[in-house]
């Protein structure tokens, strides 16, 4: 195997084990967002099993690359990425959701180690990161700021706001990745408020666009690789289209996947797909 064969093969491994925490930790509640999981696994495992510098027996540590999770509601992948790190023990998916939880339903920064911000309130999360982006200059930090957020994000003005703020900064080191599976709790995201043409926008904006297939590794692996070797002065955006629910058919199937709830017997078929599809890959 050449050097990158292995670091897919690793990423595919990340990536599968991140949906099977998310599912293991949904069956605790019976419900979640599930689908946002799924869909947004294969960024997740190139964040944390390639591209951030991080310390996992120090996630306060003072270099480390920021993580924020904007849309707070994505807090089930967010912590199976983190349990796939060595951030969180893999025993603490059990917890979840339940009193006294260091893994709560939506995330809580006061609550669990390596989340930076208690995201949630949507469009917040980008003018969070301008200002962690500027501090950490001026500090002479090198550390990037990564901002994870929803399309449904991008309804809201703020988000907007500061997009505008980081290309007059020109804050280099300020990477936004945004989550485009096109769902939103009211519906279908581009009915609700059409965001197209979302590559040219942004470009508009002042910023270096990516747009991928975020369910390709390949194409996930390469794009957050050409956004921290960018040498011009412009923050840089990466556009993830997702399929929510991937790697599980029958619920990739589903019409509607904002806020998902799944029969008791389901959530065992869920991890059963994804272990044999697991297992075929293995042996390919």
């Amino acid at each position: 195997m050449d050097a990158s064969t292995d670091t897919l093969e690793h990423l595919a491994g990340c990536a599968y084990r991140i949906r099977r925490y998310a599912l293991q930790m949904g069956e605790i509640q019976g419900q979640g967002y599930i689908g946002q999981a799924l869909g947004y696994a294969d960024v997740l495992a190139v964040a944390y099993g390639h591209a951030l510098n991080l310390r996992a027996a120090e996630p306060a540590w003072e270099g480390r690359d920021r993580f924020l999770l904007s849309h707070g509601h994505y807090a089930i992948a967010f912590y199976a990425a983190l349990i796939e790190a060595g951030i969180i023990a893999e025993s603490e998916l059990e917890t979840y959701g339940t009193d006294d939880s260091r893994l709560p339903m939506s995330g809580m920064a006061s609550y669990t180690p390596g989340m930076e911000i208690s995201g949630g309130s949507l469009g917040q999360g980008l003018a969070i990161a301008v200002g962690m982006a500027l501090a950490l200059r001026q500090k002479g930090n090198p550390a990037f700021v990564y901002n994870s957020m929803s399309d449904g994000e991008l309804d809201e003005g703020s988000t907007w706001e500061a997009a505008m703020g980081a290309a007059h900064h020109g804050l280099d080191k300020l990477i936004c990745l945004v989550d485009v599976n096109r769902q939103q709790a009211d519906g279908p995201s581009p009915e609700i408020l059409g965001f197209e043409p979302l590559a040219d926008k942004w470009a508009s904006f002042g910023w270096h666009v990516q747009r991928v297939d975020g369910n390709s590794l390949s194409e996930v692996l390469a794009a957050f690789d050409a956004a921290r070797a960018l040498t011009d002065a412009k923050p840089r955006v990466i556009l993830f289209d997702t399929l929510m629910g991937k790697g599980v058919p029958f619920l990739e199937a589903r019409e509607k996947n904002h806020f998902i709830r799944v029969d008791p017997p389901e959530w065992q078929q869920a991890i059963a797909v994804l272990d044999r599809s697991r297992s075929s890959e293995a042996r390919r």
